[in-house]
């Protein structure tokens, strides 16, 4: 077991989940809106989103690699031009965090983790992101892939959760900071270009 590998995943997952992007955005908003409770919901909805995503990351991707070697490679090289193309797609963007609330009419806690959970569920884009993203990092030859994908996918939820909630806990001030730091979407700008082509690189070098 590759400890290692796990540490770089945490500090990969750790990243993605600080620059901001559609999900912690609308947390960051609904939190400074309706207050942390609310935002807290969202965030769980999300995160038991990214539950189901690793359920067909484990048990889907972890037959193909059984059955053939050459469809994980040609797994980890879709994931790697995946990933490029995020950092190219993230490239042409303009560099703007929109921090503009728009109140919808109040919601439950209930309806809120509904509203998280099926917007990560039916987000098609998140299975593609998890399906480039977890087969990198893969660390153990003596577990089984299922089990492996599961860890990994528990890490994400773990680590994402953690930074989520402390956007939701501490929205009205990291919004604050936002908004008064002129750099800030620049920075952010090129920390996800960044991350996405250490990924796509980390992806294509690491062995099965």
């Amino acid at each position: 077991m590759s400890y290692e590998i796990l540490l770089a995943f945490c500090i990969a997952t750790a990243t993605l989940a600080i620059a901001p992007g559609p999900d912690n955005i609308f947390v960051l908003v609904q939190s400074m809106v309706y207050g942390r409770t609310q935002g807290l919901a969202v965030v769980v909805g999300l995160m038991m989103g990214c539950l189901i995503h690793t359920s067909l990351l484990a048990f889907g991707v972890s037959s193909l690699i059984k059955s053939n070697e050459t469809i994980y490679w040609s797994i980890k090289v879709f994931g790697a031009i995946y990933l490029l193309y995020l950092a190219f797609k993230v490239f042409k963007s303009k560099a703007v965090l929109d921090l503009k609330a728009n109140p919808e009419a109040q919601k439950s806690n209930v309806q809120l983790f509904k509203k998280g959970f099926w917007m990560n569920v039916l987000n098609p884009k998140v299975t593609i992101f998890f399906l480039a993203f977890f087969p990198g990092f893969l660390f153990s030859e003596e577990l089984s892939y299922i089990w492996q994908f599961y860890i990994l996918g528990f890490i994400f939820i773990g680590v994402s959760f953690t930074i989520f909630g402390a956007i939701a806990v501490l929205a009205g001030s990291i919004s604050d900071k936002l908004k008064r730091w002129r750099l800030a979407p620049h920075f952010f700008k090129w920390l996800q270009i960044v991350v996405f082509l250490g990924l796509a690189v980390f992806l294509l070098l690491s062995g099965k």
